[in-house]
């Protein structure tokens, strides 16, 4: 079983990811992650944040002599703002609070965001004992955890990326023919889409947003290539495929939408228009040796992967704090109020599709294991070639 867990606030001293179920031998070095981290800070219409912090990770465990050795995998992430915030966010009770209450306070809080649900629930007076959790910032940690896992995706033969394809109203045109390397050709672009004409538009259209105090939202795309057929089952809910992968990434805060293959687009064409009709395929043992004439299921069949690229559209809506601020409550008093401001992207869809990549990594490196199993990478691998050799055997070969 893969799995990991986050902790840490967006202005604590540092973030801290823990991943479990790596198995041991898997070359493994704090480049491979950090070079993952700095491609979830890039992008145009970021905040200085981005700016300030320059993500790495330090190995506090799991690792040695650049491999894994089977235990869990500690890696903290600093957070460089921390020496501007101690004051606020020092774990410790400190004298003057007594008096004047911990300062930067929020009680005017951010409609669409966490704000106002959680102090109602935890029971809390300023909202940022909740807004610093609920802040993307989690998600540098969730990056580094998915690049452990696409760490060892890629041993098995297994490739992800992703581009943008829509940006506040404007749509990308998808290549005929993807690149071979996806993430070097998406991320060459400051939005990290492949269409350059859309580009400019989009561009322009987050240089208004932010001229109006306003954020904007999109569409990113996930393709992964090199999966065999038969990860995730048909047998029980909570082991279809495409039920865990939705579930991984509508956990990605401002996410509200998830697509698999045609998506949405299935329920409006008749049935001809959108299963994807099977042919045979002698040499493509990923596949079964059969293969899709088209991929309009985008790689999964009955919450099991069909062999074919898998093929996810992520949708974020727009960031909640905005520059020009929306109306609200004051929690503390019950009066009106502007929401509260702080520093903010206008748009981070490009940097959603990398945390929407290490999502789907960790998704399916936990399927991976849990159908080859293995203590180490060796006997994994071992177990995957004996099915790919059983695979390359079927079907009237």
């Amino acid at each position: 079983m893969f799995r990991f867990v986050t902790a840490g606030e967006s202005h604590g001293p540092a973030l801290v990811a823990i991943v479990e179920g790596a198995p041991a031998g898997l070359p493994l070095l704090a480049e491979q992650v950090n070079h993952q981290l700095a491609r979830r800070q890039q992008g145009y219409g970021r905040g200085r944040r981005m700016q300030i912090e320059q993500d790495q990770i330090e190995f506090l465990s799991g690792v040695r002599a650049g491999e894994t050795i089977g235990a869990p995998i500690a890696m903290l992430i600093r957070n460089r703002d921390w020496k501007n915030w101690e004051a606020i966010m020092d774990p410790a009770p400190r004298a003057e609070d007594q008096a004047e209450g911990r300062k930067r306070q929020v009680t005017r809080v951010r409609p669409g965001h966490a704000d106002l649900t959680g102090v109602l629930k935890y029971d809390r007076e300023d909202a940022r004992d909740i807004l610093e959790r609920a802040s993307a910032r989690e998600t540098t940690a969730r990056v580094a955890a998915g690049a452990v896992a696409r760490c060892l995706l890629a041993e098995l033969g297994v490739r992800i990326g992703s581009h943008l394809v829509h940006l506040g109203g404007v749509d990308a045109v998808r290549p005929a023919t993807m690149p071979t390397d996806l993430n070097a050709a998406a991320d060459a672009s400051p939005l990290r889409t492949l269409d350059p004409k859309a580009e400019a538009e989009m561009i322009a259209r987050i240089d208004a947003a932010k001229s109006e105090g306003n954020t904007l939202g999109g569409i990113c795309e996930v393709v992964v290539d090199g999966l065999p057929v038969g990860l995730g089952s048909h047998v029980s809910w909570d082991r279809k495929l495409d039920g865990r992968l939705g579930a991984a990434i509508l956990s990605i805060p401002a996410v509200k939408g998830v697509e698999m293959g045609m998506g949405f687009e299935a329920a409006r064409r008749t049935g001809a228009e959108v299963h994807d009709e099977i042919e045979m395929a002698p040499g493509q043992t990923r596949t079964g040796n059969v293969r899709r004439r088209t991929n309009r299921a985008g790689g999964l069949e009955g919450g099991m992967t069909t062999g074919e690229p898998l093929v996810l559209r992520v949708a974020m809506k727009p960031i909640s704090t905005l520059m020009r601020p929306l109306g609200t409550i004051d929690t503390k008093t019950g009066a009106a109020a502007e929401a509260a401001a702080e520093r903010s992207d206008v748009t981070a869809v490009p940097a959603m599709g990398v945390i929407a990549e290490a999502m789907t990594a960790i998704v399916l490196a936990d399927a991976m294991l849990e159908k080859f199993g293995g203590d180490s990478l060796t006997e994994l691998r071992r177990n995957l070639d004996a099915y790919l050799a059983h695979l390359a055997k079927r079907l009237g070969n």
